[in-house]
């Protein structure tokens, strides 16, 4: 795994959710900003994408936007201003018959956008890629796509104002980290496995990784500990181990620290849906493809 795939994980709690969305002849509509991060990627026909600053952007097929830190935007058949689109209307519409001048998918990444990562502080608000020849869309299941976005918008924007961390002991360290936050971590530890003092260590991964080394652990075991509450049936103190916590009590606590929630709650309660307008939903595939859903 690369050090943006470590980023992105870093932050990521949840799979993407998304939506499929058709539209023929007058149409527009505005998203609110929210707390998470938000993508649309257009399947068919045009649209304009408008923004609060910044003159109205065309978009065409294969277009990806991803709104990384939820700002608000909007999407419409014709350049206008945000302010004089209806909000998105959040209620499930009759199947709307093809063929629809226009078709998208829209939908949201749950990230954790406590702390910022270094690596991601210079994205603009509402960015766009255009995936060659669409491949970023049709091998890529949704939950990658946020990555190979990201990927391609930053080789695109080199002089971008962000730090390098290609740094190949701290590579070690983070990688070590996601795959095994079950063990006792501490700092001198972290600073043996990428052979470095424990001085040298925590200076050099707070630069590049944009928080203390110990931080970082916690934050990640409380991420990683969040996917596997939502995408698993596995009993608390199973996951609390996974994750480094000797008991539940422990996880708990840490948990509710950090959410403002208990994990039992947040397990319960935590299963969001993206924009109801849609027409059909989008599942995975069990070979990670996208695939069409019809809404239940």
């Amino acid at each position: 795994m690369d050090i943006l795939s470590e980023v992105i994980d870093s932050v990521r709690i949840g799979r993407a959710e998304a939506c499929r969305v058709k539209e023929s002849g007058s149409w527009g509509m505005r998203f609110p900003a929210f707390a998470d991060s938000g993508f649309h990627i257009l399947l068919r026909g045009g649209a304009w994408l408008i923004t609060a600053t910044g003159r109205p952007r065309a978009l065409k097929k294969g277009d990806v936007v991803l709104a990384p830190f939820g700002a608000e935007h909007g999407l419409s058949h014709e350049p206008c201003l945000l302010k004089d689109l209806p909000p998105a209307v959040m209620s499930e519409d009759p199947h709307r018959p093809d063929p629809a001048d226009v078709e998208f998918l829209s939908g949201a990444y749950w990230l954790d956008h406590g702390q910022v990562h270094p690596c991601l502080g210079a994205l603009p608000e509402v960015l766009v890629v255009s995936p060659p020849d669409g491949g970023v869309i049709r091998p890529a299941p949704l939950d990658l796509l946020l990555t190979h976005v990201l990927r391609q918008w930053l080789e695109s924007n080199r002089d971008a104002d962000r730090p390098e961390i290609g740094d190949p002991a701290i590579s070690v360290a983070l990688r070590e980290i996601h795959t095994s936050p079950h063990k006792p971590w501490t700092v001198q530890r972290l600073g043996r496995t990428a052979g470095m003092s424990r001085t040298a260590f925590t200076k050099r991964f707070t630069a590049l990784v944009g928080k203390p080394p110990m931080t970082y652990v916690t934050g990640w075991r409380l991420r990683y500990g969040a996917r596997l509450l939502r995408e698993t049936n596995a009993p608390l103190a199973t996951i609390a181990r996974q994750v480094g916590y000797s008991t539940e009590f422990a996880f708990g606590a840490a948990f509710r620290r950090e959410y403002g929630i208990a994990p039992g709650r947040f397990r319960k309660g935590h299963s969001r849906s993206c924009c109801r307008r849609t027409i059909s939903v989008i599942q995975m595939g069990a070979n990670g493809e996208v695939q069409p859903g019809e809404v239940g």
